[in-house]
Order: C-alpha cells, then structure tokens, then sequence
C-alpha cells in the first residue's frame, strides 16, 4: 500500500520524505520491523518507541511516524510527525487493513464486570440464529468455530485490525468484542466503527492503573462519548453510574434494568443451580444462567439483539438454549454429592454477586467454602475488600494465592488479612499454595456443601516471577472430587 493511502484522514503536523512509498507492513514493536515497513513510535507505559527509531531503520522501515524529529534525517526515510503517536496507530492500522469494523457490524461491550459473558452471550446467540459471527475476549477470541488465543482483554491495534480483516474476509456478519478501560486509555480502539455499545457496570478496579475511581470511571464513558449518531449506547440503568454513560454520546440512547424504569426490563421469577426463569419484557423464558447478575448479562444480551434488528421470539427461544462463557459460575458435581464452583470474580463486587446468588440458592444445610486470592502487581486496595466480602458471606474461607507475579505470595495474603474481623479468623484459613488450598477446601466439606473457587475462572495458567505454569481451577477440583 502506497503511503499516500495509508495517511488518509490522519492528521499530519509535518512530513519529511516521499509520500509514493510503498509500506508493507505497520509496527510499533521495532523487534516487528522488515524490509518497507512503517513502524510507529509510541510512548508506552513501559518504554518510548522513539528509543528505537535506529534499530527500526536498520531492520528495514522506510517510514516512521513519530511526534518528535531526530535531530538527524536520513534521505532513505519519510517522517511522518502527528500530535498522538497512539491515536494515530489505531488510525494507520485500521486505513492498512482496509476499514474492516465498517465492513461489519461491530458491538463493544464494556463494565468491570460482565463483559466477557455478555460478549460470549451475544457470539453464541447470533451464531445459533444463523449468522458467521467473532468474539473478541478475554477468554478467548473466535472467527465463526475457528478459535485463536486471546492475550489481552482487547488486543493492540494491529493485531485487532487484523482479526477483524480475517472476520470480514471470512463473512462474518457480526463482532462482539469487550473494550477495557486500559483499550481505551491507551487508545487500542481508535479508528474503528462501532454499530453499538453496552455498558454492563462499574465497580473498584484497576485502580492501580488508572490512579481514581473518577478516572476508571471517564475511561469506561469515553467509549460511548465516541460513537456516533449511527450507533446504539446501551445502559444498566440499575447501576448508579449506568445513566452517566450517556450524558455525552451522539448514539441512539437505551436502557435496561430490573429495578428501574428502562427500555428493556427482566424479572427473576425462579432460581436453581442448573438456570432460572425469567419474564423479559413479558415473555417467560427458562435460560441455563444463574443469578442476578446474569440476568442483567442476559438482557443487555437481548436489548443488544433487538437493537440489532433480530425478531423478539426467536431471540428469546435462542437465548434458552445458550450458555455462558468458560469459567464464569461454572458448576461442578461430586460423585458425593459435593457442589463445586469455579468463577472469574476477581473484584469485590463480583464475589460478592457470586456468593450472594450462592446463599440465595443454597439449602439451609449447605456449607459454602471458598477458596479466594489476588493478583499480584495489581490494585492493592481491593484486597482487604475482596476477603471482608468473602469472609461476610462464607461458612469458610481459605485465602491462598491467585497469580502473585513479581509479589511475595504472603504479602498480597496479608493484605488480604487486614480486611477480615477478628471475630471472624476463626473461619479462616490461610494455605498459600493454590493447589492445597483447592484440595482442602474439597476435604473439609460435607456431602451438599458447596466449594467457591473464586478469582481465576478460565485461566489456564500461574503466573510466578513472569512465567506461566499450568494450572487449572477447574481441572484440580474434578481431579480432586474424583479422588474422594
């Protein structure tokens, strides 16, 4: 692609160089550079891309953007200088892979929790009506039944341009992707055309990154101040910042909830371990979910749908028949008579959403147990939150390890102590390893008892000092559920 093409609509500051050049390939990891390739330099959270403006060169780029011109210019090289090298990545990539997002229809769905069943939720159900879909995820991301690793929440903007080429190449009709709030921040999603957004909650996270609550906050409402008019923005009207998503956005505004008054409204009639009923804008409808919080995942998932023009019975008679995403209240049965859950809360909110749909549904003489840690290297003040949470509303407690990282396991243990009562440490047990932890837990309940293993859902993985080793909630449960 000639250069001229590739800086369509991008506002350039100045330009140094030819503008006939062909460009191969787009970069902003200089270890990514070959022969004509255009690499960016983007001041990260890590390291500044204009460090390597050399080493680029050398491995090939015939043209760098960047904010800033060395003091030396080589004649063998266009510069090409913008305000925001981030900004302007996303732009490049998206104008490279040939607008792709405008070639489908692309649904964003962001919210502390909830994204990824929402998303999975939505692939799942447009796949059973019918349509060539893809997930962008934190689990994994998809094209139609082809499925590719997913290493992010929302993948840099090359790589998601990319993915969404391959989707369209493919035919597919549909995307449902989760945008992060750090996406956002760091602008992994500019350039692309959103059909609709949907907002499922906001809760205390990443604060660690994001610095405020009122920051996490602007970056979630950022996403629906940039649709357009052509969009949809979709809100949980129930969640106290649901209406603040709004306030600014040029899309077409709509509500759902189960409290208030909203566009689209749900009711949970019954409730059981394996699903629940629920009436959704007056129709019944048995879904395979359970728990408050997935009713509300389940009618964005139908406001979602209606606004994307699907007849209201046939999404109602898909949406009985669908399930959720991998590890998100993922039940588990002992030969014994032992109930195991395995889920990805990993906020005080959401554990608080899954032990409270426990208790609901539990009988007066079942136990629950739940094992719970924290990540390392990450917001520190939800830690004493999360076991206060777990602690309040848990017959036991064991506190181990989640992915600790480059932190000291007993560390991140111990400010997870700090948050329960005294009263309550006789409760609570603390094994550092997860995989005793797990199994301890399995041994000290009774036939009925429910075992929580809360924090790492679908991870498949540890993370110790930057290596990953296998490991697998799930799998240690049912290994360990068959041993007894």
């Amino acid at each position: 692609m000639k250069l001229r093409e590739l800086l369509h609509a991008i506002p350039v500051q100045q330009l140094e160089g030819a503008l006939e050049v062909e460009v191969s390939s787009v970069c902003f990891d200089s270890r990514e550079v070959s022969a004509d390739s255009l690499f960016v330099a983007v001041r990260g959270v890590h390291t500044d891309g204009h460090l390597y403006l050399d080493k680029a060169v050398e491995s090939g780029a015939t043209v760098l953007v960047l904010d800033t011109l060395p003091k030396q210019l080589s004649a063998e090289v266009t510069y090409v200088v913008v305000a925001d090298t981030s900004y302007v990545l996303g732009l490049l990539a998206s104008n490279f892979y040939g607008d792709p997002s405008k070639a489908l229809k692309l649904v964003g769905i962001t919210g502390t929790n909830g994204k990824t069943t929402i998303a999975t939720l939505l692939f799942n159900l447009f796949k059973s009506l019918g349509y060539h879909v893809g997930l962008l995820s934190t689990v994994e991301n998809k094209i139609g039944d082809r499925v590719i690793p997913a290493t992010h929440t929302t993948p840099d903007p090359i790589a998601l341009n990319m993915l969404l080429r391959e989707m369209v190449d493919e035919g597919c009709d549909y995307c449902f992707m989760e945008v992060s709030s750090h996406a956002v921040v760091q602008q992994r999603i500019a350039g692309l055309r959103f059909a609709g957004g949907v907002f499922s909650n906001i809760t205390h996270d990443h604060l660690d990154f994001h610095g405020t609550f009122d920051h996490y906050l602007k970056a979630k409402k950022k996403f629906f101040d940039d649709l357009d008019r052509f969009a949809f923005a979709l809100t949980n009207i129930d969640d106290r910042n649901g209406a603040v998503m709004l306030q600014n956005t040029f899309a077409h505004k709509k509500t759902y909830g189960l409290k208030n008054m909203a566009d689209f409204k749900a009711k949970v009639i019954e409730s059981h371990l394996d699903g629940m009923l629920l009436q959704v804008d007056g129709h019944e409808v048995w879904v395979k979910l359970v728990g408050g919080f997935n009713a509300y995942n389940l009618l964005a998932v139908y406001g979602a749908a209606i606004l994307l023009e699907q007849e209201t019975m046939k999404v109602l008679t898909a949406m009985s028949d669908i399930v959720g995403a991998e590890g998100r209240f993922d039940v588990v049965r002992s030969a014994k008579g032992l109930v195991g859950i395995v889920d990805y809360a990993h906020t005080p909110d959401a554990v608080e959403n899954v032990l409270s749909t426990i208790r609901e549904l539990r009988k007066s003489d079942q136990q629950i147990i739940t094992v719970l840690g924290c990540g390392g290297d990450r917001d520190k003040a939800k830690r004493p939150e999360m076991a206060e949470v777990a602690v309040r509303l848990s017959d036991k407690v064991i506190i181990t390890s989640d992915n600790p990282r480059t932190e000291d396991p007993m560390a991140i243990i111990r400010d997870m102590e700090a948050g329960v009562d005294s009263k309550d440490r006789k409760h609570v047990f603390t094994i550092a390893e997860r995989r005793e932890a797990i199994r301890a837990a399995c041994h000290l309940a009774q036939p009925g008892d429910i075992v929580l293993v809360a924090g790492k859902g679908h991870e498949k993985y540890q993370e110790v000092n930057d290596v990953r080793h296998h490991f697998d909630d799930k799998e240690i449960l049912i290994e360990t559920f068959n041993e007894q």
